[in-house]
């Protein structure tokens, strides 16, 4: 099970540079064998503060297979909140890492993105460092929007069939675009890598060795591009910080309880794993809790989490909760927290997690929920045409990404045939992303070419937010309930 801490809503995984290497060489090795693919994040203060803002990429990150401390403010913000993580893990060293390993193995790997002749320039320079390394290919398309990427470019990866997709589109774009193409690629790790081709080529100087283990590094960058940088990082350095102290203040209240013996313990009850917490759950007695959680999984990949007796959970444990489900979730299952006290719900709501769980009332609840097939979790209802109107209603998934868009969209696609007025109700969605997003625009325009309509109803604050981002809310027909929706 994956050490995590959390920082700001944000899984950091806790590990050196050559326990990442070996983890991504598993990875490499599942996804060759299953066709399972795995999504990695090099992330820095940056990357956090924008995924407070941005809930498909906080989304995405939360969702990532490994999530490494790029930057040293998350390695300091960790060792605050408690944890004194492995070491940096960051994308300027990983990569030449990596090909490193690559070349031992017998890994290919393809660049994709940085300036024209930057990753062509890299992938030359790492093959001349290390004999043997393969390059699947190298791409470094024009700019253009996610959603308007030519296609072209993923028949060449798939063609290509790599081990490793390196993606230098900065953040957050080279987050969304994995998470939009990843699952059609079938490329078993994908690496959002940032600026690191241009350090790589010398396009961009690195600081000296002193200043990048002191900390320093971001002032030498600052001072090689003051009139590009010098807004994003004052603008950084205010959020994160105002943002940490949120987390700090609100853990070192849960701190200050009184606190009862740790204790956790497993039952099973039909086809649910219930895992009782009691007391403090923290960086000092995770490991019985994350071993719990390993056996819970080998029972079943439906988990139940009750914390009424919970007083307290740190940063490492509320990662600990976040890898268990993902786990969970990727086994086809789910997780669910029940009886969560009320700080622990306030420090979830902080953290931005209060939509990434499941969350029941007490154990009754969440064992009376019939356990869904797998088409009802990826797939939208029928859609339904209303009495007393001419629209057609789909309701949407809980999460309209990538591995849902398929099936949501020809529900829709379905009912235009039938009837050009169509309603999409999301009242059940809490995650939309880029492909989502895709889709909405291609039965907006669908619809209006038969002289029909598209109208979207019941958005959640967060998947409010994404449609904003884009300006699709100045496109899109959006209304606040089905009533007015079908007026």
């Amino acid at each position: 099970m994956r050490k995590l801490v959390m920082v700001l809503g944000t899984p950091i995984d806790d590990l050196n540079m050559d326990e990442a290497l070996d983890q991504i060489e598993q990875f490499i090795e599942v996804g060759r064998a299953t066709g399972k693919t795995h999504q990695i994040a090099t992330v820095n203060a940056d990357f956090v503060v924008k995924a407070m803002q941005d809930p498909e990429l906080r989304y995405l990150l939360q969702e990532s297979d490994m999530a490494t401390a790029d930057g040293m403010p998350l390695v300091w913000g960790a060792k605050i909140l408690g944890v004194e993580l492995e070491g940096r893990v960051a994308g300027a060293d990983m990569v030449p890492a990596l090909a490193e390993r690559a070349a031992k193995k017998g890994y290919s790997v393809y660049f994709l993105g940085a300036a024209p002749g930057v990753a062509a320039r890299a992938a030359d320079m790492l093959t001349e460092a290390n004999p043997g390394f393969k390059v699947a290919g190298v791409c470094s398309p024009p700019y253009s929007s996610i959603l308007e990427m030519d296609r072209q470019i993923l028949a060449d990866i798939k063609a290509a069939k790599p081990d490793v997709l390196l993606v230098a589109f900065g953040n957050p774009k080279q987050e969304k675009w994995i998470g939009m193409y990843g699952r059609e690629l079938g490329v078993p790790v994908m690496i959002g890598i940032g600026g690191t081709l241009d350090f790589i080529t010398g396009k961009t100087k690195r600081a000296p060795e002193w200043m990048q283990k002191s900390g320093l590094e971001w002032i030498h960058r600052l001072l090689s591009e003051p009139r590009r940088l010098w807004k994003r990082y004052a603008v950084d350095m205010v959020l994160f910080s105002s943002f940490f102290a949120k987390q700090w203040w609100i853990m070192r209240q849960g701190e200050r309880l009184a606190t009862v013996l740790p204790k956790t313990e497993l039952l099973v009850v039909d086809d649910r794993a219930i895992i009782n917490v009691s007391g403090r759950l923290t960086t000092a007695n995770i490991k019985a809790f994350r071993e719990l959680g390993q056996r819970a999984l080998g029972e079943t990949n439906r988990v139940v989490v009750n914390l009424g007796e919970s007083e307290f959970l740190d940063s490492t444990a509320i990662g600990s909760l976040v890898g268990l489900a993902k786990q969970a979730r990727d086994a086809g299952g789910d997780l669910v927290l029940v009886s969560v006290p009320k700080m622990i719900l306030e420090t979830l709501g902080v953290l931005r997690l209060d939509k990434f769980f499941e969350i029941d009332e007490n154990i009754d609840q969440a064992l009376a929920k019939r356990p869904l097939s797998v088409e009802e979790i990826t797939q939208p209802s029928k859609p339904t045409l209303r009495n007393d109107s001419k629209w057609s209603v789909v309701n949407g998934p809980r999460r309209l990404d990538a591995n849902t868009v398929n099936e949501v969209k020809q529900a829709c696609q379905e009912a235009l045939n039938k009837n050009p007025h169509l309603i999409l109700d999301l009242s059940d969605t809490v995650f939309l992303a880029s492909a989502g997003l895709a889709m909405l625009a291609s039965l907006h325009r669908e619809a209006s070419d038969r002289k029909g309509e598209l109208r979207v109803t019941n958005c959640s604050n967060d998947v409010q937010r994404v449609i904003e981002m884009v300006r699709f809310d100045k496109v899109l027909s959006l209304y606040g309930d089905l009533a007015s929706a079908a007026a």
